[in-house]
């Protein structure tokens, strides 16, 4: 590696790490990177958030073809799968992405090391590379940004053949006849869209008594129905409790969570997806003094940790598991080691899940709002009244905005409909800003347009929707 003296040397390559490192260099100072894989952008760019996005979108058209175009006077007659060129376009997204990270490490100058990163004390990391000796370089500063891994669930064995991983789930190479899905959140709910829209019969076990867990009841409620209405068998306050894989397939062991008789349930393929776990092994996080809490590295205010001069930012410190929510932390330290004063605003996060129709969340739900004791005005809109909607064909849903009733600040925003990912974002704004629903409704708002939709909501706070 050429030199060995850093400003600052970030130990991971995914969304966090990699933006950490750009607005370090972007910033003048002399940034290292280390990651162990060959590629950069972490789980998020190479076997979560994009691969997955592609074939959520890829499935979308098939299933569209298949349904929902002759609505549209298309015929398009006998629709077939070609999986293995709707794979192709899939790590052609992903690998087209990568070489853009490439490109952008090579243009701030940022020295990239490929090779498992090790503290060994505060201001030192050891790199080991896959073939070669460790070397060692010094940094006045380090960021942690090793993101999180696959959480285990006892009792099943992942394979990634039969029982699999969000990671097995991109990469099937025929589609399954029956899938099990273990687990209600976004991750099992968009990979079990993918996989029945393309013709699996799909059954989602949830431990919990709602799907998407942490969001608005309202949205939960709302999803399940429109899940199961498209074919989703969806099963709630279920445990499974063991698996046993054979070349016939896959035999799982479910309980009931208030106490009954166990079931044998039995698939072609089930994909574990409880969720993530913070990957902190072999950091040498001991040899800088930091112990973990409940499995997360604790930071202060500044993101930096016990030891000074070792930050860490995204899965591994808790909070939302979102990439983008990690982009935001490494921005923050990368400007506060400037100089300069870094900032994340966690209330104003959105969270999305790319079913169909889409889920978007910010802020407070109304269960948080209650039980906070915080009284609080709701509008809310159907996308059934929005002339945009009709037209394309996609009026499953509404906007909701929940705001102060004292002082009408907007304190959550929930979408469930076409485009919510996108539509939250003027909220998120709003709020940044600390913004009222009134502040949205005086917004003008293109016609005929979804965003209308967030609009007559937020003018539905006051009571005075235009159009319902």
């Amino acid at each position: 590696m050429a030199g060995n003296n850093f400003d600052v040397t970030v130990i991971g390559g995914g969304p966090g790490g990699y933006v950490a490192a750009i607005r370090a260099a972007q910033l003048g100072l002399n940034v290292a990177l280390v990651e162990k894989r060959e590629t950069l952008g972490g789980t998020c760019l190479n076997v979560g958030c994009i691969p997955s996005k592609a074939l959520l979108h890829s499935s979308h058209l098939y299933e569209a073809a298949g349904h929902e175009f002759a609505a549209h006077g298309v015929k398009a007659g006998k629709v077939d799968l070609d999986l293995k060129v709707m794979m192709a376009h899939k790590d052609g997204v992903v690998g087209n992405t990568i070489k853009g990270v490439d490109f952008l490490m090579k243009k701030n100058k940022i020295t990239r090391i490929v090779g498992a990163g090790i503290i060994t004390k505060p201001g030192e990391v050891q790199v080991t590379p896959v073939k070669g000796k460790a070397e060692t370089i010094t940094s006045k500063n380090i960021i942690i940004a090793t993101g999180s891994d696959v959480a285990p669930l006892a009792g099943v064995d992942i394979d990634e053949k039969q029982i699999i991983s969000s990671t097995g789930a991109l990469e099937l190479s025929k589609v399954p006849k029956k899938m099990i899905v273990v687990g209600a959140g976004v991750i099992g709910l968009e990979l079990g869209s993918v996989w029945r829209r393309l013709g699996a019969e799909v059954t989602v076990v949830e431990f919990l008594d709602t799907i998407l867990p942490g969001m608005d009841g309202e949205v939960c409620k709302t999803m399940q129905r429109l899940l199961k209405g498209q074919g989703m068998d969806i099963r709630l306050k279920s445990k499974v409790t063991g698996a046993k894989a054979a070349k016939t397939g896959v035999s799982l062991t479910v309980e009931p969570v208030d106490g009954g008789a166990a079931e044998t349930m039995k698939a072609d393929v089930v994909l574990v997806a409880i969720g993530r776990r913070p990957y902190t092994d072999g950091l040498g996080l001991e040899n800088a003094g930091i112990e973990l809490d409940r499995g997360f590295i604790p930071v202060d205010g500044h993101l930096q940790t016990k030891a000074k001069g070792v930050y860490a930012i995204g899965d591994v410190i808790g909070g939302l598991m979102l990439a983008h929510k990690a982009e935001e932390e490494g921005v923050a330290v990368a400007e506060t080691l400037a100089g300069q004063a870094g900032h994340v605003n966690y209330d104003a996060i959105p969270g999305i899940v790319y079913t169909s129709p889409e889920v978007a969340g910010l802020g407070k739900t109304e269960e948080q709002l209650k039980d906070a004791g915080i009284a609080y005005n709701a509008g809310k809109f159907p996308f059934m009244a929005n002339a945009r909607a009709r037209a394309i064909g996609e009026t499953d849903g509404f906007v909701k905005i929940l705001a102060d009733k004292e002082t009408d600040e907007v304190l959550g925003v929930h979408i469930v409909g076409p485009a919510a990912g996108d539509l939250i974002q003027e909220c998120v704004v709003a709020m940044e800003f600390g913004g009222s629903a009134e502040d949205i409704a005086r917004s003008c708002h293109g016609h005929p347009g979804l965003s209308e939709v967030v609009k007559e909501a937020a003018l539905a706070v006051a009571g005075r929707a235009l159009h319902m």
